[in-house]
C-alpha cells in the first residue's frame, strides 16, 4: 500500500461523513491521483468495520464493472467489490431521502446454501454453492458528487453500493443456463426503458461469482453459506428519484419491483 494510514482514515472519515449528511464530496483522485486498487480496498475496509462497530450485519458482497464497456470507461480489466449490508435490503420500497444520487441495475442475486472452498473456484462450485437464485435490482448511490468516478472512487466507496431488492421467485441454478436469461426493465409509461442478457455479465453471472470468490481470497475472505451476492448488472444503470418505479422481468426468474419513495 502506497498510502500512509492516516490519509487512508482521512479519507474513509469523508467519504463516511457524505453519506451520513447526504453531501457528496470531490473525487479522492482529483486531490490524491496516486491512489491505487490497494489503497482504495483499505478505504473501503476502514468503513466497514465502522459500520460493524455500530451493529450493522453484512448480508453479503456486490460484484461492479462486470461489463467491458464499464470496465473500458474506468481503464481496467476487471470487476471490482463491495460489502452488502442487511440495512441495504429492501423488499419493494426504497426510500430516497437516504440516498444521494442513486441509480438502478438489473441482476441476478445468488443466495449461497454452503460456504465457498478456501481455494481457487470454478463456476461449477459455485453454481453446487448456491441455494437458489433470483430477480434483483441494485441501486446504486455515489458519496462523489455528480458521478465524476475513476476506480479507486468507487472501491473506496464500497463500490458505490446503496441498496437491493430481491424477487420473490426462488429458482435452483441446476441445469439453468444463466448467460442466455434474458432481462427486460419496464417503467410505467414508458414501457421497455432496459433491457440485456446474463452473457453481459463476463459471459455468465456464475462465472463473475467465481472471480469474486477468487478475489476475497486475496484478502482473506471467503463467501459464506446465507450471503447474497449480487452477480453484476445486465444493462446499464438507469438514473431513479422519488415516484418512479421499475419492474424487472428476467426469463425463467420472474419479476422484481423497485418503487423510489
Amino acid at each position: 500500500m502506497s498510502t500512509s494510514k492516516a490519509l487512508i482514515e482521512q479519507l474513509a472519515a469523508e467519504l463516511f461523513a457524505a453519506e451520513r449528511t447526504l453531501t457528496p464530496i470531490p473525487p479522492l483522485t482529483k486531490t490524491h491521483p496516486a491512489l491505487t486498487v490497494d489503497d482504495a480496498y483499505a478505504i473501503q475496509l476502514v468503513n466497514i468495520n465502522r459500520l460493524l462497530s455500530q451493529g450493522a450485519t453484512i448480508s453479503g458482497k456486490k460484484i461492479g464493472l462486470t461489463s467491458p464497456g464499464m470496465q473500458q470507461l474506468l481503464g481496467v480489466n476487471e470487476p471490482d467489490y463491495g460489502h452488502l449490508f442487511t440495512f441495504m435490503d429492501r423488499s419493494r420500497d426504497v426510500d430516497t431521502d437516504d440516498l444521494i444520487q442513486p441509480k438502478i441495475e438489473a441482476e441476478i442475486a445468488f443466495i449461497l446454501g454452503e460456504d465457498l472452498p478456501d481455494r481457487d473456484v470454478t463456476e461449477q462450485d459455485v453454481l453446487s454453492a448456491t441455494e437458489y437464485v433470483c430477480a434483483a435490482f441494485e441501486i446504486v448511490d455515489s458519496r462523489v458528487a455528480d458521478w465524476k468516478i475513476k476506480l479507486a472512487d468507487t472501491i473506496s466507496d464500497n463500490a458505490s453500493s446503496g441498496r437491493y431488492v430481491l424477487g420473490n421467485d426462488r429458482v435452483s441454478p441446476v441445469g439453468l443456463d444463466l448467460a442466455a436469461i434474458s432481462m427486460q426493465t419496464e417503467q410505467p409509461g414508458k414501457g421497455v426503458v432496459s433491457e440485456g442478457t446474463g452473457a453481459a455479465v463476463m459471459g455468465d453471472p456464475a462465472i463473475s461469482v467465481a472471480w469474486l470468490a477468487n478475489c476475497l481470497r486475496r484478502y482473506g475472505v471467503s463467501l459464506k453459506k446465507g450471503e447474497v451476492v449480487l452477480s453484476g448488472a445486465f444493462a446499464a444503470a438507469l438514473p431513479a428519484k422519488k415516484g418512479d418505479v421499475f419492474t424487472a422481468t428476467f426469463s425463467k426468474l420472474g419479476t422484481v419491483t423497485a418503487r423510489f419513495v
